[in-house]
């Protein structure tokens, strides 16, 4: 049955929320200070750290990769450089195993879910209608909320539907201001004439549907698919405690509507990349995220965040494997010496 039968359940999920572990956060940085390095020597990895360990034992055993797919009737207004049919063949990919995200989980030492929402039956065309019904956008997010696996220690979060930037860059606008010039960015390959479209597609429904919405009315009315399932997810982690790396600029819009609903809802969350798609930089920023990778990468597919996880690991090996000063029997004088 699924967890959300109205808007109002919905909301309520999403303003009930576990508090991170502060005095599990305060162990680590105690055990940090004791560690044979000068302190904060390791920098954003002890950051990463307390982090990972507010929500969860500081040992990664189990990560797990979800992929969310769905296809969009935004297509119809030329904004993507690919057809539909492209979704549904890279889904066959990604489950033969030759996509780039097989390659990068199968490195992360990660499981590969990949979850296809709606029968890949297009969303409407956000132009002219929501894009979602509020039962299709109930069902959804309770996809996303149910297909996190409850063993996991690190949900990695990534989407595949062709015209998803369209949808993202929407959303975007809708939830932090400006226009479709100001979130438009090429997606998978557009030339100018297509950015143009697109822009032209989102002011469209900007003017459609106008701004004077709840964060998960927006969702329904200028997301999709994928992206409600992607917002499902990472409430489902918050709520199981599970910490959650996000991929690129379609991921984090679809999970911004947490952070507007509870200003603590994304913050399971850490940014496992900025990818150059235009908008997510100031997205990241408008979110207090600061990305772990900035390797030019503008694939999706959970890609970036995939590619984080080897550091999640490192941090928490350093952490739990490195000897203290007492260890090895520094003096309280090398120590101070070695700290400061």
């Amino acid at each position: 049955m699924s967890p959300f039968r109205s808007i109002e359940a919905l909301q309520t999920a999403c303003r009930t929320l576990p508090a991170p572990d502060e005095s599990a956060r305060a162990a680590i940085g105690l055990r940090e200070a004791s560690l044979t390095k000068p302190a904060g020597s390791l920098g954003r990895l002890e950051k990463l750290v307390a982090w990972y360990g507010a929500w969860r034992e500081p040992c990664l055993d189990r990560v797990d990769i979800c992929l969310f797919a769905g296809n969009h009737g935004v297509l119809e207004q030329g904004v993507s450089a690919w057809p539909a049919s492209v979704t549904a063949a890279m889904i066959e990919n990604f489950r033969q195993g030759g996509a780039a995200i097989n390659q990068l989980a199968r490195e992360a030492r990660a499981g590969l879910h990949v979850i296809t929402l709606g029968d890949l039956v297009p969303s409407a065309d956000l132009t002219r209608a929501p894009a979602l019904t509020q039962e299709q956008f109930l069902d959804a997010v309770s996809t996303g909320y149910q297909s996190v696996p409850p063993m996991t220690d690190l949900l990695v979060l990534g989407e595949m539907g062709v015209g998803n930037t369209t949808a993202a860059a929407a959303l975007a606008a809708v939830l932090f201001g400006g226009d479709g010039a100001a979130w438009a960015g090429r997606g998978a390959g557009l030339d100018d004439e297509g950015i143009q479209r697109k822009i032209e597609a989102i002011d469209r429904a900007l003017s459609l549907h106008g701004r004077d919405h709840s964060p998960l009315e927006s969702a329904r009315r200028y997301g999709g698919w994928e992206l409600a399932a992607l917002l499902g997810a990472m409430l489902g982690a918050r709520h199981q405690r599970i910490p959650v790396l996000l991929d690129g600029f379609v991921v984090t819009a679809a999970v911004a509507p947490l952070a507007l609903l509870d200003p603590s809802g994304l913050d399971h969350g850490y940014l496992g990349h900025c990818s150059q798609e235009r908008g997510h930089r100031q997205l990241a920023d408008r979110l207090g995220f600061e990305p772990l990778l900035d390797l030019e990468l503008r694939l999706g597919e959970g890609s970036g965040a995939a590619l984080a996880v080897p550091l999640v690991r490192a941090a928490l090996a350093c952490h739990n494997g490195m000897a203290s000063f007492d260890d090895i029997a520094v003096s309280n004088q090398s120590h101070h010496k070695i700290t400061t």
